[in-house]
């Protein structure tokens, strides 16, 4: 986990070089969430799992004639943006579900990486792709696309669907049984391959008390494909897989 905050820091100093020190007026603007979420205990579970769910969102990066992002709350301007990319993927471990005995725990996995919208009034397509650290070390994509509805100037409402990708080493890590696995466990010996592992539709709503503080809900459903679907695990698990996450989020504005 040191390497990306080690780019964030050099690429932070090389920018503040390349500026004139009179130009840079810098700011950082970014929302932090906490909630709670009910989801799959692991990918392809059958059996729900609910925990505290925290959340961070770039807003803006202001830094000299550089100028990122909308801010929390405003409206994205029309257009091609490239952003950051950010999910977690919660443990999985034998001792929480008996049903898996035999096979390896997988610890927490974060997935960083980098993200392109095209961004219209009333609707954007995006995709991203993400490097896997600590539970997996894989990388993970998604192709979405979402209608966008602003009844009020509070209310904020999108819905669209999605498509998850991943490579082999993702696959195996979540899908896959290995030999050794197989000798020790119910599960027949399994050898996922990567592609494109499952695909579904997003809905959220966010409602804005006030410019910094939100509340903010998002429902997920996914079914699962190919190898994902065909794998011993899924197969006593499940191939519909449901969330759903309320949360509380502020915004919060840094100059520095």
């Amino acid at each position: 986990m040191r390497l990306p905050l080690t780019f964030v820091m050099a690429a932070s100093t090389s920018l503040a070089m390349a500026l004139p020190l009179a130009a840079q007026d810098r700011s950082l603007n970014f929302g932090i969430g906490i909630g709670a979420v009910g989801q799959r205990a692991y990918p392809g579970a059958d059996d729900y799992d609910g925990s505290a769910d925290l959340k961070f969102t770039f807003g803006n990066l202001t830094w000299g004639n550089v100028d990122i992002g909308a801010g929390i709350g405003n409206v994205p301007a029309n257009g091609v943006s490239l952003g950051g990319a950010l999910r977690v993927i919660g443990s999985r471990k034998v001792d929480d579900n008996p049903e898996l005995a035999g096979l390896s725990d997988i610890d927490t996995a974060v997935e960083l990486g980098l993200g392109l919208t095209f961004q219209q009034t009333h609707w954007r397509a995006f995709g991203e792709v993400r490097q896997g650290f600590g539970g997996h070390d894989g990388v993970a994509g998604t192709l979405g696309a979402d209608v966008i509805f602003r009844p009020t100037d509070r209310w904020t409402v999108t819905a669209g669907p999605r498509l998850n990708l991943g490579d082999s080493e993702y696959a195996g890590t979540y899908f896959g049984v290995t030999g050794a696995e197989a000798l020790g466990s119910n599960f027949n010996a399994f050898d996922a391959d990567g592609g494109v592992l499952g695909a579904g539709v997003e809905i959220g709503a966010t409602y804005r008390i006030d410019k910094d503080w939100s509340v903010e809900g998002l429902l997920s459903y996914e079914k699962l494909l190919n190898d994902a679907a065909d794998s011993p695990i899924t197969q006593i698990g499940s191939e519909n897989q449901l969330s759903l996450r309320i949360g509380l989020s502020r915004a919060f504005t840094l100059n520095f």
